[in-house]
């Protein structure tokens, strides 16, 4: 049974960026391509997520925008398909359409 998992606009931006494979994202690299957007507020979202359970994390303690360039992120498998429904709710719709009496 799929979970329903809500999402910010700020979440969904971090997630899109690290992204839904598994793959682990460096976390230079991360605030690297989040340019644009603050700091801080992207680390407070990604503490969030990984509170949460839906970011995996190899450090424990972030603390600060530095400790976070040195740790290493990436999407937790369990909750990999949902997120991408979450992100994505037009896809949801359209695969619930398929699935009717034919």
């Amino acid at each position: 049974m799929p979970r329903e998992i809500t999402l910010s606009g700020s979440e969904i931006s971090v997630l899109k960026t690290l992204g839904t494979s598994g793959m682990q994202v460096f976390g230079k690299m991360l605030f690297d391509k989040m340019a644009d957007a603050e700091k801080s507020e992207f680390l407070l979202t990604l503490i969030s997520l990984i509170d949460q359970g839906y970011v995996l994390s190899s450090k424990v303690n972030l603390r600060k925008v530095e400790d976070a360039e040195l740790a290493s992120f990436r999407v937790s498998p369990v909750y990999a398909r949902d997120l991408r429904d979450a992100m994505n709710p037009s896809r949801k719709r359209n695969e619930s359409r398929g699935r009717g009496r034919r």
